[in-house]
């Protein structure tokens, strides 16, 4: 269906259980990033309804923890059928708004029903403990107990999954949580919205707004009902934040950028090496905050890799996310096709070898082809600044140790992969890779059950695993004469 013929977009705010436009904060367009025409509009926050979405996640807050956890888990799971019925509906608005294919927007969507019902089961687990006292006539307990109102900032490039992580979580552990949701791409992390509130959650308990990220952050880290913030985005937009929650002393959970780097080794099994990184590479366009960027590539089999890496690169169908067979879709917007030109050029022009791509699709909507760059001198400043983008950087190394110093060299410390037969490099490099996370042999898939989290740079705290919900609960001891 050509895309004027569809029916526009209009994505609302939500406060307090209704869907809502701002008279006073105006519209931004949604724009099509496969035609580059206005898709839709979202409605933008004023000053005013800041203050009406606090007030309503304080009263859904007092609301929603009133509720037993079992309570809380049969409205999650509740939630998450929900996903599971829309989801190819809210896949087909997911690719319209932000161009990965729609089989990918599928899955993220799948995806996400499974992060609500595993936070669903571990809101039922938040247990205290009972502590031996000095005395018999001493009882010492902990409980667990909700945080309090959250705020969420979620990222354009996975508008459902990164949301969800952030949404689950909080509300399993009893909080009320306020998402401010991506502009660039809102329409489908609103539809995940509304099937928590069509799932029969307290009008409250979840917020979403849409607007001026630093404005809406202002107010609601500063504001005293916030007790918590959490965020996934980009370093510098993470380290603005992590300050502004300092000065209130509000604790928060960031996951921010990265530059990950691979080492192949000359014993790598290269047909795996390829077809697996060549997936992670160009996946949602290089928009991944987990994408191999830095291939460091061990000198016997340098050429040989270099050479099956580009063609295969060379190969993937690159269309509009709707397309019946297509690899990679556009990516986002006309900056991020601008600023993946300037890394490119830049690379050239510090003796980088352009190995295919590097140059804007000539047609319509924001097409940039998988790139790869060889002898990438480290000099280049995508080599240094991450490139979100379809862009692969290909270096020699020549001894294990001198990989490592390159992988290590950057402030990153998200994701890191690793390609060997050899035991012993296996463990030589992971334990020693500065990094949250490492792949060997294989690509992240990113599953609930396991933590997700960098260092360094690239954040503190981890969204995931059996420790996520503790993000959005707080100890308490209570301690009594019994005698």
């Amino acid at each position: 269906m050509a895309n004027e013929t569809m029916e526009k977009l209009d994505v609302r705010l939500l406060i307090d259980g209704q869907w809502l436009d701002d008279a006073e904060g105006g519209h931004l367009p949604i724009v099509d990033p496969a035609s580059e025409e206005v898709a839709g509009r979202v409605a933008v926050v004023s000053s005013a309804n800041l203050q009406y979405a606090v007030e309503a996640a304080q009263r859904g807050f007092a609301a929603w923890r009133a509720m037993v956890p079992f309570e809380r888990s049969i409205v999650l799971r509740r939630a998450a059928a929900l996903v599971r019925e829309r989801g190819d509906a809210i896949g087909a608005v997911l690719t319209r708004e932000q161009g990965k294919p729609l089989a990918q927007s599928r899955h993220e969507v799948a995806g996400s029903a499974d992060v609500i019902d595993w936070f669903a089961e571990e809101g039922k687990r938040c247990f205290g403990q009972v502590i031996p006292g000095r005395t018999v006539d001493t009882h010492t307990l902990t409980r667990l107990e909700p945080v309090g109102p959250v705020a969420a900032f979620s990222p354009w490039n996975f508008p459902v999954s990164q949301a969800v992580k952030k949404l689950a979580a909080a509300l399993a552990a009893g909080c009320s949580i306020i998402l401010k949701g991506p502009r660039e791409a809102p329409a489908a992390c609103a539809e995940l919205v509304r099937c928590f509130v069509d799932a029969g959650l307290p009008a409250g308990a979840i917020g979403l707004l849409f607007g001026h990220s630093a404005e809406i952050a202002e107010y609601l880290v500063a504001h005293p009902a916030i007790r918590y913030v959490t965020l996934t985005g980009s370093v510098s937009v993470g380290k603005t934040l992590a300050s502004l929650a300092g000065m209130h002393m509000k604790p928060l959970t960031l996951e921010l950028g990265g530059h990950a780097p691979v080492i192949v080794c000359k014993d790598a099994d290269l047909d795996l090496a390829v077809s697996e990184l060549v997936k992670m590479k160009f996946l949602n366009a290089g928009q991944v905050c987990l994408s191999p960027t830095r291939f460091l590539v061990e000198g016997p089999v340098y050429e040989e890799f270099v050479a099956r890496f580009a063609e295969r690169a060379r190969n993937l169908r690159v269309d509009s996310g709707v397309a019946d067979t297509v690899d990679m879709g556009p990516v986002a917007s006309l900056r991020q096709v601008e600023v993946t030109q300037t890394f490119v050029d830049d690379a050239v022009k510090c003796g980088a070898r352009l190995e295919c791509g590097g140059k804007r699709l000539e047609r319509r909507g924001y097409f940039y082809p998988p790139t790869v760059l060889s002898n990438v001198p480290t000099t280049a400043r995508a080599m240094n600044e991450e490139p979100f983008g379809p862009i692969a950087l290909v270096r020699q190394f020549d001894s294990r140790e001198e990989a490592l110093a390159e992988a290590n060299r950057l402030p990153f410390g998200l994701a890191s992969y690793v390609f060997t037969r050899s035991v012993a490099t296996e463990a030589f490099l992971t334990e020693r890779l500065e990094a949250g996370m490492v792949a060997v042999n294989r690509l992240f898939s990113s599953n609930i059950e396991a933590p997700f989290g960098g260092v360094k740079d690239s954040g503190y705290g981890t969204e995931g695993g059996t420790q996520a919900i503790r993000n959005f609960l707080v100890e308490k001891m209570v301690t009594r004469f019994v005698g």
